[in-house]
């Protein structure tokens, strides 16, 4: 086919490359075992046959043949561009590939352009010999595109017919629930966590918050969904725990009330992986399929209950430290509330506690870090004002210009240079796109790899052509900012007057002021120029 030179069997380098079926998922293990085994055996007899060298196999059990994303078959890739193989064998063209254009394009470009030898044992195809099976190589490969499209298209309607009859068809039920052993399309309580669920809902029914709710799980050791259905995600879990969005996420299911819901997500095509969520007019709702584990009006009754918790001042004015308080120990934000209390004026004052903490006490994720706040922001501020004092009046405003101009001068000649390689680049790419219609025209690429491969390279300009565009963008705000400057010499030291502190000062001044659980405070600064400070809460 490609009129190379038939070296001796042992010249030739193996990779056995083997591949099965994503539909062949959902069978049991042993059949997975016996698809793989018996593509391995097969290759194996025609290696020994043939007295070629075997290097090594690839194995992508379980994945799609529609796209080419695979773990083992890009790990045998690299070991093609590396010399370490010049040979790959499949038992058919279908295992390499189930998309005839990417198929084309392996047997018909790359592996030539690799010199390496590609065979396809029942399909008999041999790109180093001259036979009439390489010629309908390429036939082979569009039907094994085509009966993808057509298996998934009809898979999907009978998937659709079993849903719009209330047939649940997903992997795994949702928590509570068991498939019926005498009909899988049908549910069943789960007797182990059915009444887990029933008693979440009457909870929530009976005015528990969900936070309270977490705690009774957590603290009565009940098993997390992820934990009892013992997912792949589950696997990676060392510690069994409830969260408020899994409670949340529960309460919300429309499942528990006797309706199956389905079609919340599809993927993209036959050739994707990728899922997306529709919107709730494409779902699929048939009601009554199964026995409910809480009433639609206690379950209506949760869904429109005010939140058991409100803050009557969420639109109110950010304190000026909040955001940048974090608990030393977890990381967590500590929070800036307001509270109420008798004992204060005005009733009422603000308090700062670990996020973390406050969520969950009775688990003891982290440690308290409750005080109030006015006192605590008053001291820091002092500190701040302290430490930006030092270098305020030694601070040379015209020499930080000079300097900002320098950089400016030095950011715009590495624009230059980056505009210019991308002008390189696009040159090149236009040079490629004269090759492509050239081989096009003699015959070497079929119009259909044309098409794609112009298709790819149109886009690589399109994005060389934005980064041009946005390196421009950057020169002229460039331009503006060395404007500016000199306006910013007089005002940056009525900027650093402390006196009349605001977030946004604070905020460019302050990375962040971290606490400990034995109140010791540690201001760190954005700028280098201002030395980190440590102080202890007891000092207030």
């Amino acid at each position: 086919m490609y009129n190379n030179i038939i070296q001796a069997p042992s010249f030739y380098k193996v990779g056995l490359y083997i591949r099965l079926s994503e539909s062949d998922e959902d069978k049991t293990y042993e059949s997975e075992s016996e698809s793989i085994t018996n593509q391995r055996n097969l290759l194996l007899d025609y290696v020994k046959t043939s007295g070629f060298t075997l290097i090594d196999e690839y194995v992508d059990d379980g994945f799609t043949g529609t796209n080419f994303d695979r773990p083992a078959f890009q790990r045998m890739l690299k070991d093609i561009e590396s010399g370490r193989i010049n040979c790959v064998i499949t038992k058919d063209l279908s295992r390499l590939g189930r998309d005839y254009i990417q198929c084309g394009y392996y047997v018909e470009q790359y592996f030539p352009q690799k010199k390496i030898r590609y065979i396809s044992i029942l399909d008999q195809v041999d790109t180093f010999l001259e036979t009439a099976n390489n010629d309908i190589a390429p036939f082979k490969a569009l039907f094994n595109d085509m009966t993808s499209k057509d298996t998934s298209k009809k898979i999907r309607s009978i998937l659709r017919n079993k849903k719009e009859q209330g047939k649940f068809i997903g992997s795994k039920p949702c928590y509570g629930y068991m498939r019926d052993p005498l009909d899988k399309g049908h549910l069943i309580p789960d007797p182990e966590v059915a009444p887990i669920v029933k008693k979440i809902f009457q909870m929530s029914y009976s005015g528990i918050g969900v936070s309270d709710i977490v705690s009774y799980l957590n603290d009565n050791k009940i098993l997390s969904p992820s934990m009892y259905k013992n997912t792949k995600a589950s696997s990676k879990q060392k510690v069994n725990v409830w969260t408020i969005s899994s409670v949340n996420k529960l309460l919300k299911n429309r499942m528990y009330t006797g309706d199956m819901v389905q079609n919340v997500q599809t993927k993209l095509s036959y050739k994707s992986q990728k899922k997306i969520s529709l919107e709730k007019e494409f779902w699929i709702i048939v009601e009554n399929t199964h026995e409910p584990l809480v009433s639609k009006v206690v379950f209506d009754a949760i869904q429109n209950a005010p939140a058991r918790i409100k803050n009557t001042h969420c639109n109110r004015e950010k304190r000026l430290l909040e955001n940048l308080l974090v608990c030393k120990e977890c990381g967590n934000s500590l929070s800036v509330l307001y509270r109420k209390n008798k004992n204060y004026k005005d009733n009422r004052y603000w308090s700062v506690n670990c996020n973390k903490y406050a969520r969950d006490p009775r688990r003891h994720l982290c440690y308290p870090h409750f005080f109030p706040y006015d006192k605590l922001e008053e001291r820091i501020m002092e500190v701040i004002k302290s430490t930006c004092q030092k270098y305020l009046d030694s601070l040379n405003i015209k020499e930080l210009s000079k300097k900002l101009l320098l950089e400016q001068d030095s950011l715009k000649k590495e624009r230059e240079k980056e505009k210019q390689q991308i002008t390189e680049k696009i040159e090149e790419l236009r040079r490629k796109m004269d090759s492509l219609y050239d081989d096009k025209f003699k015959g070497i690429i079929t119009g259909d790899n044309y098409s794609r491969l112009v298709e790819q390279t149109e886009k690589q300009i399109s994005t060389l052509k934005n980064r041009i565009y946005e390196l421009d963008n950057e020169e002229e705000q460039r331009k503006e900012d060395a404007k500016e400057i000199t306006k910013y010499e007089g005002q940056i030291k009525s900027l650093l007057n402390l006196n009349e502190p605001n977030r946004e000062l604070i905020k460019t001044l302050v990375k962040a002021i971290y606490i400990d659980k034995n109140k010791n405070i540690e201001i760190q600064y954005r700028f280098k120029v201002l030395d980190d400070v440590k102080i202890n809460y007891e000092e207030i």
